[in-house]
């Protein structure tokens, strides 16, 4: 069954898809190997990378995340620190700890492959795992595939292979299939829906909000104590993201580009004047005023950085957009007098039900429709959540969301030097305050609005689908190539 929480996951950053969804995949592929009895026949494991996956890989660290996932590490536990310098421990003596049980040889130049001229027909984000024994025969192959937000999908070895700039052949890709397979309510939730129209009307027909509405659904399969302790595992680790991003000892980020930190730096200066985030509710200025724009300028990209550095996130939907959620739910928490546990509740159901209709009905994948499904997704999300705790209706929570994502239609995803830095990072600020203003206009009205949020979804869809490849995750095009020139 899919729940609305799946759109927060407990990860590692710098990217949901190409670092999270690779080590996803990687994990599964090593686990099959021992769950089937094949370690013992496995003396390498080859892995290939395609489309977008080896363009921008090593930018986002996919080499190293299919790595320690092949040695049986998760996303949400894995050591971060040894993430960082896995290549050169497993450089010291050549070998893999496959699936955590067995050493077999390993030669990185030979067994990681980025294959940047092709890419799998099905999804831009595709890579092959290859498990050979000695004598060089094929133990087992499988393909995967990482389609956003650390989301992955089992495909067939068959699977077409295609140029990198080929459209795929008709039929090939999952954006001409009904994906809503992977994305179903499981039979026993009461109030199932598919589009923003229907979640507004099962509102009104049974006198419930948004919140309400999908709290039912969660707990119809688990209790509401354990639905109750994974919203508070999310919001513990989005608060010690946020401490961690302003405390960093660290200059700059690593990756090359020498990009500083700033987070740190802009914490010290605010909280010489007032520190929300040590002493809570000390401060208060009228609700939903711009003089705390600041502050969530601070919240956002105290997030996108550790991101960026390789630390500990919630993808929010996506690793891209880690900070916009966090910055605007902190935001609440710090600045409006009434907040309290039960207001983090509503915030996060309430997101996280728009953003099942992105990913539902459209992507939440960079490489697939662009930013657009990242941080355009997460902005919407984040002012639907800020809607909702601030007293919105169904209508006014549907208005905001809309609004944050129509504004943000048409974005690429063009990250210089294929790391999650530049322009990222800002670009996560600049969203949670997009949807900040998006509430305060929402809020004026009383609902209607003329443009559905399931129209703006579609529009972005049919956008990320016109869109040149080059401005998809693939540092071809925009600010990537741009700037390296310059």
């Amino acid at each position: 069954m899919f729940s609305v929480l799946d759109m927060f996951t407990v990860g590692v950053g710098p990217s949901s898809s190409h670092t999270v969804g690779p080590m996803a995949a990687a994990h599964a592929f090593a686990t099959f190997l021992e769950d089937n009895d094949l370690l013992a026949r496995t003396a390498r494991v080859k892995t290939t990378l395609y489309g977008s996956l080896a363009l921008t890989g090593l930018g986002h660290g996919t080499d190293r995340a299919v790595m320690a996932g092949l040695e049986g590490n998760l996303p949400s536990t894995v050591d971060t620190r040894y993430m960082l310098h896995i290549r050169q421990t497993c450089a010291l003596d050549d070998t893999l700890n496959l699936a955590g049980v067995v050493r077999i040889h390993f030669e990185y130049d030979r067994d990681v492959v980025f294959e940047q001229w092709k890419r799998m027909a099905a999804h831009p984000n595709g890579m092959r795992f290859q498990a050979f024994d000695a004598a060089g025969s094929l133990v087992d192959e499988q393909v995967w595939y990482s389609i956003g937000g650390g989301f992955i999908r089992q495909g067939s070895p068959d699977d077409a292979v295609i140029g990198i700039h080929d459209r795929p052949p008709e039929g090939t890709s999952f954006a001409d299939d009904d994906e809503s397979s992977s994305t179903d309510f499981g039979p026993e939730t009461p109030y199932p829906f598919a589009s923003c129209a229907e979640l507004v009307a099962l509102c009104h027909e049974h006198h419930m909000s948004i919140a309400e509405l999908v709290w039912k659904n969660e707990t119809a399969s688990r209790s509401a104590v354990q639905v109750r302790s994974i919203i508070d595992n999310i919001w513990r680790v989005m608060r010690e993201c946020v401490n961690n991003g302003c405390s960093c000892t660290e200059p700059t980020l690593p990756g090359g580009l020498d990009v500083p930190r700033r987070a740190p730096k802009m914490y010290r200066r605010l909280a010489s004047n007032s520190d929300v985030l040590r002493n809570d509710r000390r401060r208060r200025d009228a609700v939903l005023e711009s003089s705390d724009a600041a502050w969530v300028d601070l919240f956002a990209l105290a997030v996108s950085e550790e991101n960026a550095g390789g630390g500990r996130i919630v993808t929010a939907p996506t690793n891209g957009s880690a900070g916009i959620i966090p910055a605007v739910l902190h935001y609440y928490w710090h600045f409006v007098d009434d907040a309290n546990e039960q207001g983090v509740i509503t915030f996060l159901l309430t997101a996280g039900a728009i953003g099942y209709l992105f990913k539902r009905n459209a992507s939440i994948s960079g490489a697939e429709v662009g930013c657009q499904g990242e941080v355009g997704s997460a902005c919407s999300m984040a002012a639907a959540g800020l809607a909702a705790v601030m007293g919105g209706t169904p209508e006014q929570v549907e208005n905001a969301a809309e609004i944050g994502i129509e504004h943000n239609l048409g974005l690429t995803c063009d990250p210089v030097g294929g790391l999650v830095q530049i322009p990222c990072i800002e670009r996560n600020a600049m969203a949670a305050n997009t949807a900040i203003n998006a509430v305060r206009m929402a809020m004026l009205g009383d609902g209607s609005h003329i443009v559905t949020l399931d129209q703006a979804i579609a529009t972005m869809k049919q956008t990320g689908e016109d869109m040149m490849a080059k401005y998809k995750e693939t540092s071809k095009g925009g600010l990537a190539v741009n700037v390296v020139e310059c």
